[in-house]
């Protein structure tokens, strides 16, 4: 890893191109055949190809591989668990951020200025932007691939947008393989912005290290702004645009704030949750928030909190990834695609009771699966 990092800081000094890598359409991924993959995103490369160009630092190899990792085909899925495997070892040894806020925030704005402000002194920072998914035409509504794009002219900086593809909240389904191979390739800074709309916070925080709440001041009642269940969850609070005529509503905010989380449980051990101001516009703060994450690590580390939430992470994905599954093997299964509409028309006539219908299927479910084993 160290090593993937002294050849990148050399890369510094090449001409560069914008290093914003478009994601797997959320809509089509799934249902597009390995033939057609290959011709929109390039030949299905072996898998040592990728896992030798990811530990590279190959821009392009990391890229095709995130597009493999977040395919739906599953000739795809089969050879991206073996790339991840390969890959496993090398990961890690960054710092995950999660950054989420109200509409209206700044949250990109601020997210490239954080990430310049980390690039300009060598760090490798990820930036996994997910946009919320269109139900029209399966693509992504905000285009993260339009914005940040001082920070993506960056040789130390890859912007991944993806859609969601209708996931709960907005996080992309696969976003935590994709944290791992940015890992794998050298990258030591991680931030994932959530769309911001509920759900995705809480699966966001279940991934990340330290989670960011980004806020503003002069919209109204402050604390009608988010519920009280995220600020529980945030690690440390940024009213941002505190800039001309706002610095001092920003500065009453943070006051406001910060007395509200006075009577909040913390929720790392031996950290208490801050309220900072900061202009992602002029860079003010900025420099004072990376500070508070490089103290966060540190003392968590020492505690021995960051790595025991490293592994309740990793325990909770697992369940989540089964519960996945579990559900694409109910609904994908011919049998149960036979029954469940005339099922669905008893309930809606009101001919069963819903729990005696779920009853039903599961049993025919059950049924099926003991008699594939014979």
């Amino acid at each position: 890893m160290a090593e993937n990092k002294d050849r990148k800081k050399q890369e510094k000094k090449k001409p560069s191109a914008l290093n914003i890598v478009k994601g797997a359409e959320g809509g089509r991924q799934g249902s597009a055949s390995p033939g057609k993959s290959d011709r929109r995103h390039g030949r299905q490369l072996p898998t040592s190809e990728y896992v030798k160009g990811v530990l590279d630092g190959d821009r392009t190899i990391l890229g095709k591989a995130i597009t493999l990792i977040e395919s739906n085909a599953p000739a795809h899925q089969d050879q991206a668990q073996e790339v991840l495997k390969e890959l496993m070892p090398h990961t890690g040894g960054s710092i995950r951020v999660g950054i989420t806020g109200t509409p209206g925030a700044g949250k990109s704005t601020f997210i490239e200025t954080l990430g310049t402000y980390l690039t300009d002194r060598d760090h490798m920072v990820a930036v996994m932007a997910v946009d919320p998914t269109s139900s029209l035409t399966k693509g992504s509504i905000l285009g993260d691939k339009t914005r940040m794009q001082d920070l993506g002219r960056h040789p130390n900086a890859f912007i991944r947008p993806s859609p969601s593809g209708g996931t709960l909240g907005g996080v992309a389904r696969k976003t935590r393989e994709t944290m791992l191979v940015f890992e794998a390739a050298g990258y030591d800074v991680l931030l994932v912005e959530t769309i911001g709309v509920g759900q995705s916070e809480i699966a966001v925080r279940s991934m990340v290290d330290f989670f960011l709440l980004i806020m503003i001041a002069g919209a109204g009642d402050e604390l009608q702004g988010i519920k009280r269940g995220v600020m529980e969850l945030a690690d440390a609070v940024v009213i941002n645009k505190a800039d001309g005529d706002n610095v001092k509503r920003a500065k009453m905010a943070r006051e406001e704030y910060a007395r509200a989380l006075h009577y909040l449980q913390p929720r790392a051990e031996g950290w208490t949750t801050e309220v900072h101001t900061a202009s992602a516009i002029k860079g003010t703060g900025i420099p004072e928030i990376w500070e508070l994450v490089e103290e966060y690590r540190e003392i968590t580390q020492r505690s021995g909190y960051f790595e025991k939430q490293r592994r309740q992470q990793s325990k909770e994905w697992l369940h989540s990834m089964l519960r996945e599954k579990i559900h694409s093997l109910f609904y994908n299964n011919e049998e149960i695609q036979k029954l469940l509409p005339a099922i669905e028309n008893a309930v809606l006539e009101g001919k069963i009771p819903v729990t005696q219908a779920a009853w039903e299927l599961l049993q025919k479910f059950e049924k099926k699966l003991k008699n594939e084993k014979k």
